[in-house]
């Protein structure tokens, strides 16, 4: 593409360092819109009398989203810094390996060449006796987190090594269109997919970084790539598709007027035609996509097979669904399930079982060519919801998909309680030479009634949907770390970054970082090595949240603080954090017998219900019959019924007697057993050690009894009645450290709070197709009346 003519710009009244706000090309005036280190041109029209509220656009450009880029853009930093740790402690293992080989006097092999048959190592083949054992090596470790980590997320060598003295010089090690000794490495685009042509040869140094290329499949006006182009130093080739010959339009105006031409390369077709392509492409030898991004104007989902086949192995797949009315609502449930392969929730937590539908959507398509993901962030933003997630070639891993999805059964009419269930069983077991693998079984009958049993309502069945993390803490931290050092002239939305994900690091309550990883900003340990990646087995035991107004909406009482129900959840030696996509709300791994249980002590000693708010039929009717006093009166009814039955009552007196003893036993408060002194026994009766987070937060730790850490959820022993439990509400053991004012909940900012209307050239497109159709109907309607008139003649 030529470079654009002269151009005119017109500057502020005041300011002449300022930037000018308007800029004209080939005779039309564009208003510049900044975001980032980038600027997009919108073509300046005259004010339409006749406008709605959300003014038309002639090219679709969304300012809320603006904390939407900006976490994308380091997102896809953070994942940069990862590959290239990994590639750097690749590269020095090899190093090391080369010493040793030569100090015993062995010779190196060299691998393949790229054009050999054997370039790739064959998955290894099992038996059929052991397609259900995977060996826990190959799922979780055995091995450190630095070589797991290389070997995981790395695609087959593809260049011979160097010389004996292991100066290897790798095709990844050297950025594209830069010097590497005497030759440069430079990326081609075939039909808009990136190809490699020539790798420079020269020493390679490990602290480069790695050249990434990035497709952004729904592009728009191509501001994403723009920043991406901008703000990415390791980004070299970002492949800008849009379906709208107008947007290409707009892309290669904004990529000129950026000076950004030499990275971005426009294409105009569809975005899951060209990620096919790409994906045959590289079959053939070409190179796949190391980051694409989806963003589209609603769901997902028609895309996710395409791109899930043309990323790298180990590459980052970024999705934004912007149809939560669909995701996260009973209104299209029919819509839901044909697009995300699940049935949705009702509740507060609806948006995060949304969330739980579209990584279940993406691991699905991903299973089908035996690749595994990685959820390494999943958020739950305003108005949509964006996932980062990490695609594995690894046929092993995929065997847990089973094990980690799971069915909800959800008390949505009456109290909000839930219930999970697994489609699969996942055991570990040790072989006869003592090696541990993994068993995997069908998951027993449905673990619960169609009524609920806290408060008899019918329960509904939502899912199937992800039942593993929505996170890796150690990505989160990545992230923060790098915030401090960021522009806020740039990056605008940094106090939200910093709030939103300071929430969801401690949200999976799986084991915590270290006390100093945890605080936002602070450099932690692992920032400079390879994100240590998820446990293929781990799976969420305890998935959404519950809110204290929610609950006591259903009582009728008083709403608790959060300090107070945090306060008496950890003094019983539960676990509790906070959910991102809900302000007030409390995660934990106590049971919903526990929460209302300490509910209905709220009631009792801090907040009475009155007389007849509670009626029979109602969810606070059924949860209030089980409370202390009145388990109490059944087991004295209980006792002296039995006591006719056994006939040790055998007149008036011993009757009087007997009722007597019942009456003090009633008002006599009980002491805890020595068994139940200790409320953080589990109830398979391992104690749990508590520890402390790093927000100050009791936390259970490891689970003496070993066989307690695997075993199945279940009913809780009968010893341990929740009635029997001292609940303490200390909001000061609750109450969480005094942050730096961070944003944790974004309020809407404006009136006109949405994803707005689409550019106006789709507008005016649809808008002439209508015209066209009434004009249609219109000689249709003249055409027959000739017809009529002669057959009434």
């Amino acid at each position: 593409m030529g470079s654009l003519p002269a151009s005119t710009s017109t500057d502020p009244p005041k300011g002449a360092s300022q930037s000018p706000s308007e800029v004209t090309y080939h005779g039309n005036t564009y208003s510049i819109a900044r975001e980032g280190a980038a600027e997009i041109l919108d073509l300046k029209r005259e004010a339409d009398p006749k406008a709605t509220k959300n003014k038309s656009q002639s090219v679709f450009y969304n300012p809320i989203q603006q904390y939407n880029r900006d976490l994308s853009v380091l997102a896809i930093k953070a994942f940069g810094d990862d590959l290239a740790a990994i590639r750097r402690a690749r590269h020095e293992r090899r190093i090391e390996k080369v010493a040793h080989d030569k100090q015993r006097g062995q010779k190196r092999k060299r691998p393949q060449a790229e054009g050999s048959k054997d370039a790739e190592e064959p998955v290894a083949t099992r038996n059929k006796s052991d397609e259900g054992n995977v060996p826990i090596n190959d799922a979780v470790g055995g091995v450190s987190a630095v070589e797991r980590a290389s070997t995981e997320h790395e695609a087959p060598l593809t260049e011979a090594d160097g010389d004996a003295q292991g100066e290897q010089k790798w095709p990844w090690e050297v950025h594209d269109g830069t010097k590497a000794g005497d030759k440069t490495m430079k990326g081609h685009i075939t039909d808009g997919v990136p190809t490699e042509t020539g790798v420079g040869k020269g020493a390679y140094t490990h602290t480069a970084q790695p050249p990434i290329r990035i497709l952004d499949a729904l592009s728009a006006t191509g501001l994403r790539a723009l920043r991406y182009a901008k703000e990415i130093p390791m980004a070299t080739t970002i492949t800008a598709n849009d379906l709208s010959s107008s947007a290409t339009t707009s892309i290669k105006l904004n990529a000129e007027h950026n000076k950004l031409s030499d990275k971005i390369n426009p294409t105009t077709g569809d975005a899951i035609e060209h990620m096919h392509r790409a994906a045959a492409r590289a079959a053939g030898g070409a190179m796949h996509y190391h980051v694409i991004d989806l963003d589209p104007y609603g769901t997902a989902a028609p895309f996710l097979d395409a791109a899930v086949r043309a990323i790298v192995d180990g590459g980052l797949l970024c999705v934004t669904c912007t149809d939560a009315g669909v995701f996260a609502s009973l209104g299209y449930l029919e819509k839901t399930y044909s697009q995300y392969g699940g049935l949705p929730l009702k509740g507060p937590h609806a948006h995060e079982g949304g969330l739980r539908l579209i990584l279940q959507a993406i691991a699905t398509s991903a299973a089908r060519y035996g690749l595994a993901i990685e959820p390494l962030l999943s958020l739950s933003i305003d108005f949509y919801a964006r996932v980062f997630v990490r695609i594995h070639h690894s046929p092993v891993q995929v065997k847990f998909l089973a094990s980690k999805t799971m069915i909800v059964y959800n008390c949505d009419a009456g109290c909000g309680a839930w219930s999970i269930q697994h489609l699969a069983r996942t055991r570990e077991k040790k072989a006869k030479n003592g090696d541990t693998f993994y068993n995997f079984s069908p998951a027993l009958a449905p673990s619960t009634n169609t009524h609920c049993e806290h408060c008899g309502f019918k329960t509904h069945q939502a899912g199937p949907m992800w039942g593993g993390p929505l996170h890796n803490s150690h990505f989160i931290q990545r992230i923060l770390d790098m915030l401090p050092a960021l522009d806020k002239s740039i990056y605008g939305t940094i106090p939200r970054i910093q709030g939103m994900l300071s929430v969801a690091l401690n949200e999976t309550l799986e084991d915590p970082l270290s006390s100093s990883a945890a605080e936002p900003g602070a450099s932690s340990e692992a920032s400079t090595g390879p994100i240590p990646p998820t446990n293929s087995a781990t799976r969420a035991r305890h998935p959404f949240f519950f809110l204290p107004s929610a609950l006591s909406r259903i009582l009728h009482c008083v709403s608790p603080s959060d300090a107070a129900i945090r306060g008496a959840l950890i003094g019983l030696g539960y676990r509790t954090t906070r959910s991102h996509t809900k302000a007030g709300s409390i995660c934990t791994d106590a049971p919903w017998s526990v929460i209302w249980e300490v509910m209905r002590e709220w009631v009792r000693q801090m907040s009475p219900i009155k007389e007849g708010v509670l009626k029979n039929g109602m969810a606070g009717w059924a949860i209030m019959k089980k409370d202390r006093g009145s388990a109490k009166l059944m087991d004295a009814k209980n006792e002296l019924r039995q006591a006719l039955e056994n006939d040790i009552i055998t007149d008036v007196v011993g009757l009087k007697k007997e009722v007597e003893a019942a009456l003090y036993r009633l008002s006599k408060p009980e002491e805890p057993s020595k068994e139940r002194e200790d409320p953080r026994c589990d109830e398979d009766g391992g104690v749990e050690l508590q520890s402390t987070n790093a927000a100050g937060a009791g936390e259970v730790g490891a689970v003496l009894n070993p066989e307690a850490e695997h075993r199945e959820d279940g009913p809780r022993d009968k010893s341990l009645h929740p009635s029997k439990l001292k609940i303490v509400f200390d909001e000061k053991l609750g109450r969480e450290p005094q942050r730096n004012r961070m944003v944790r909940y974004q309020l809407n900012p404006k009136p006109d709070w949405g994803p707005m209307n689409r550019a106006r050239a789709e507008c005016q497109l649809s808008m002439q197709y209508r015209k066209a159709e009434r004009f249609m109907v219109v000689i249709g309607i003249c055409a027959a009346i000739p017809g009529f008139l002669l057959g009434r003649g």
